[in-house]
């Protein structure tokens, strides 16, 4: 996918889902490098808050994601799963939790980077649909949030990642931005969805970008446990599965002086971690 002269005004973000266990993790710092100089990317984002053990996220995971190309780092619920995260945040700017977490929580749900083709922010939202732990309105805090990078520091391309389990939040929220910033893609369900499109204001969505975690699996996990579970509904130890593992995203080609995106494409790929061999999902 090359520019086209037509295009030259744009940034390309590219954006994975979530990063699931070491083998996600170590297919990701692979081939981040050669798909940015392939697929033309300026900018990388990756939510990486199931990359340590399939749960949470740790200093040097985070570390070797931004090493490895990743410009931003979201999470999501399982962000606080391993303890030594929560002295990080303050240190990292680009590790975002959600920002509808509550007040004094540690680290920032935003972050706004300098880049050659102007400011790019990023917002890291989770939903309360079955999700469990209480949090703020989602809707208010972004809507807010993506009102103050554009009128207080001039911000035009804002992604989203709203980490969330039900479609119809995710729909909505991307329906209520529409307009008001260049993307809304949705993390969580590990499990990418078709129904990318670009909204009448010019705000791209995708539902859920998936996972990058392996192929022969369940969302990441060995297929037997959570086969077992669901026939018996004892307690089971869910270990990260091993084997190809599928790179699953998006990109999203935004215009630089509006803001507004220009396409959007699902991404995937499945990466050999015994022969490097890649090859289209």
């Amino acid at each position: 996918m090359t520019r086209s002269a037509h295009y030259l005004n744009m940034l390309r973000i590219l954006f994975l889902g979530d990063i699931v266990g070491e083998p996600g993790r170590k297919a990701v710092i692979a081939r981040l490098p050669e798909i940015r100089r392939d697929r033309e990317i300026d900018f990388i984002i990756v939510n990486g808050e199931n990359a340590a053990g399939g749960r949470g996220i740790t200093p040097r995971i985070c570390i070797d994601l931004l090493r490895a190309g990743a410009a931003v780092v979201t999470t999501g619920d399982h962000v606080w799963d391993q303890g030594e995260i929560v002295d990080y945040f303050p240190s990292e700017p680009r590790l975002l939790r959600p920002i509808n977490f509550p007040a004094g929580t540690p680290g920032s749900g935003t972050v706004v980077l300098e880049t050659a083709k102007g400011k790019v922010g990023v917002i890291n939202a989770q939903g309360r649909t079955f999700m469990g732990t209480p949090l703020e309105d989602p809707f208010a805090q972004v809507e807010a949030e993506a009102r103050r990078l554009r009128e207080a520091e001039g911000v035009r391309m804002i992604f989203v990642d709203f980490h969330a389990e039900t479609t119809s939040e995710k729909i909505a929220l991307g329906r209520a931005l529409d307009g008001r910033v260049s993307a809304v893609v949705g993390t969580h369900t590990h499990v990418q969805t078709a129904d990318e499109t670009i909204f009448p204001g010019g705000t791209a969505f995708l539902c859920d970008a998936g996972m990058c975690g392996p192929v022969e699996s369940v969302l990441g996990r060995e297929i037997g446990p959570i086969v077992e579970r669901f026939r018996t509904a004892m307690p089971r130890r869910f270990p990260v599965a091993r084997g190809e593992v599928r790179l699953s995203g998006v990109t999203v080609d935004i215009d630089e002086n509006s803001g507004s995106a220009i396409k959007i494409e699902r991404f995937s790929e499945i990466y050999n971690p015994d022969s490097g061999v890649e090859k289209s999902a």
